[in-house]
Parts: C-alpha cells; structure tokens; sequence
C-alpha cells in the first residue's frame, strides 16, 4: 500500500531525485505526502500540486495507490 511521489524541475534539483514511494499508513491529505516524503520540509512558496494528474490543495484528500506530484508554479508565453 503505497503512494507514488514525483518531483518536476526545481523540486527535482532540491530534493536529488525524481519519485519516493511512501507507505500510505497515516497519509490523508496531500500535506501529508509532502511532509512524510521530505521529512518536514518547508513547503516551497508558490509551489503547485497535483493527485492523479489533477490539480490540488493541499488539503485534499489521498489513498492509497495515487500519483502525488509538486512542481513549480508554470509560465507559458
């Protein structure tokens, strides 16, 4: 029972590497997944989020067997 953790760009760069799975014992929302994957780390400003390729807060809801994402906010021109 596990939740897939990915890290695009920057996050990428700061956390050296691309994906943790983590045991989804205890995780219910998507603060959870940040704080058990990085060990309490402050939440990047600005940062973006997304469960099952769908954007999201962080209060929403997770179970197990999700894809959680972080990646920094996105420009486009």
């Amino acid at each position: 029972m596990t939740i897939t953790v990915k890290y695009f760009a920057s996050l990428r760069e700061r956390m050296a590497r691309a994906q943790d799975e983590i045991s989804a014992a205890g995780i219910a929302t998507v603060a959870d997944v940040w704080r058990v994957a990085t060990h309490n780390a402050e939440f990047p400003p600005n940062a973006l989020m997304a469960v099952n390729m769908d954007y999201a807060q962080p209060g929403d809801r997770v179970k197990d067997g999700d894809e959680v994402a972080f990646f920094p906010p996105v420009t486009g021109g």
